[in-house]
């Protein structure tokens, strides 16, 4: 499972390369696997979070990961335009 945008890991390894290298196992290995939150509604709140912040570079994977975990074809959209205005 990817979580980021090749580009943004790319930036954050200049960054700060530590994160970079940590970041992917942190979020797939501990964040994401934890069950208090259902899949589906993590990333329902990773994406509303990322249009919120206007980070929308970083879209694709979390909206891949969306439909992979059981979110419908046509739901994103709808939020994407309910958060637009």
């Amino acid at each position: 499972m990817t979580t980021a945008s090749p580009n943004s890991m790319q930036s954050m390894a200049t960054a700060a390369a530590k994160l970079a290298n940590i970041t992917p196992s942190l979020l797939v290995g501990g964040i994401w696997q934890r069950t208090r939150l259902s899949p589906q509604k993590r990333s329902i709140a990773t994406v509303a979070a990322l249009i919120a912040r206007y980070r929308l570079e970083q879209l694709p994977c979390p909206l891949q990961l969306a439909m992979d975990n059981g979110i419908a074809r046509g739901e994103p959209g709808k939020r994407i335009t309910h958060l637009a205005f």
